[in-house]
């Protein structure tokens, strides 16, 4: 097998940042060899509003990716976010034919679970399988080879508006790059930084990005539901801006500084210089008065967090408490905030899982990025693996071209 053949290019296509990592299979997992950073500037709310731009902004990241890992890239894992993606339980159920569960059987159940009206505006990005049932007995992950005569199958869609994955898919066919896959980000996210103890026992995943905060909980080991808000970071930096009237490249470096979700943590003469607009002198701010701005709109994220959590359910669902990732996720007293409001334990989610360059991507604004390396390296073992990608104009030309030939050749008959 060639090197080009072993290396896995996760592409997390962000609001704020375009992340590109390249990673290579061993023996021993995944190594990450190559990283590259580009500041976004073609996408609003995780979806693209400036094609040229965003493809701008993917070059430049490839390009510093493949300049790290000195090799060329051409096939990548994209991720997707946005307000537009929804995802909902679903459930099937069929006769086991020859009473032993059979691959077809089970090929057979998730095509009755996915049996569900979806409008033409939407494409299903993600079927995974939540668990099966067999005569009664449910828990079971695996049900190829039991016996029984009764197979139902539970199972988790995720849709996105066809418009928004079609374009991500154009910004990369247009920077040079074959998209593999696209992947919901907080699902890749989880691949880096859960462990699965925490999937097994129950746990509440937000990763708080640029431009959307994406929510997703697992128990018994599988997804239980999935989430996104159009809320993120952006909107912290806009805030601190407008609040302190200072630039926005300003109020994203005084953010990332001296940002924190909680002015109980600060001494009491934290003083910061805040560069004014329109060449005004820059001013002398307490560091209280910036958190004052910051800690307003984070409480107004993690509440609507746990609101997602209760409308679907599953607030009494995770004992591992929440997981806090993303680059939002590095504010100072945010997990604090995070357990006053969610009355759980609460850490931050740090990628793992991978080796080679792992002290450079041990950042929680990497957790998406290796997250799609690990999915991408997981393709091809799992036997149901989630569905691929696939344009939905695509899918009905196929079908129309089906139809014509049975048509042409039964009428030959």
């Amino acid at each position: 097998m060639s090197r080009k053949d072993e290396l896995i290019v996760g592409l997390d296509i962000g609001t704020t940042k375009i992340c590109a990592i390249v990673a290579e299979r061993t023996e021993n997992g995944v190594d990450v060899v190559g990283i590259g950073t580009h500041p976004s500037r073609g996408l609003r709310k995780g979806v693209v509003v400036d094609i040229d731009s965003t493809v701008e902004s993917i070059k430049r990241a490839v390009e510093e990716a493949e300049l790290m890992a000195d090799c060329e890239i051409s096939s990548v894992y994209a991720g997707i976010a946005g307000g537009h993606i929804n995802g909902f339980n679903s459930h099937g159920i069929v006769a086991v034919k020859d009473r032993e569960v059979s691959e077809n059987d089970v090929r057979r159940v998730i095509d009755a679970a996915k049996a569900v009206a979806i409008p033409m505006d939407r494409e299903v990005i993600h079927v995974i399988p939540q668990e099966y049932v067999i005569d009664d007995q449910d828990g079971i992950r695996e049900p190829l080879g039991m016996s029984g005569v009764r197979l139902e199958a539970k199972i988790h869609i995720v849709t996105a508006a066809v418009t928004s994955a079609q374009n991500i898919v154009k910004c990369a066919n247009k920077a040079g790059l074959n998209v593999v896959d696209i992947v919901l980000e907080p699902l890749a996210s989880a691949e880096a930084v859960l462990a699965d103890d925490e999937r097994d026992l129950g746990v509440c995943l937000i990763d708080i990005g640029g431009g959307t905060t994406d929510i997703a909980v697992f128990a018994d080991g599988s997804i239980k539901n999935t989430s996104v808000l159009g809320l993120g970071g952006y909107h912290l930096t806009n805030d601190i801006a407008v609040g302190l009237r200072t630039p926005f490249d300003e109020a994203e470096r005084i953010k990332k500084r001296f940002g924190a979700a909680s002015a109980r943590f600060l001494g009491s003469d934290d003083v910061i210089t805040v560069p004014s607009v329109g060449g005004r002198r820059p001013r002398e701010v307490s560091r209280k008065i910036l958190c004052e701005v910051v800690e307003p709109r984070v409480d107004e994220v993690l509440s609507l967090a746990r609101q997602e959590l209760v409308k679907a359910g599953l607030e009494d669902r995770i004992p591992s408490g929440v997981v806090l990732t993303g680059g939002c996720s590095a504010l100072d007293g945010i997990a604090e905030l995070c357990e006053e409001i969610f009355e759980a334990p609460v850490r931050r989610g740090i990628p793992a899982h991978v080796g080679g360059l792992q002290d450079v991507v041990r950042s929680p604004m990497y957790a998406t990025g290796v997250g799609l390396v690990l999915y991408g390296a997981s393709q091809g073992r799992g036997r149901h693996a989630a569905s691929r990608f696939r344009i939905r104009d695509d899918s009905i030309f196929r079908r129309v071209k089906q139809r014509m030939r049975d048509w042409f050749y039964g009428e030959l008959d």
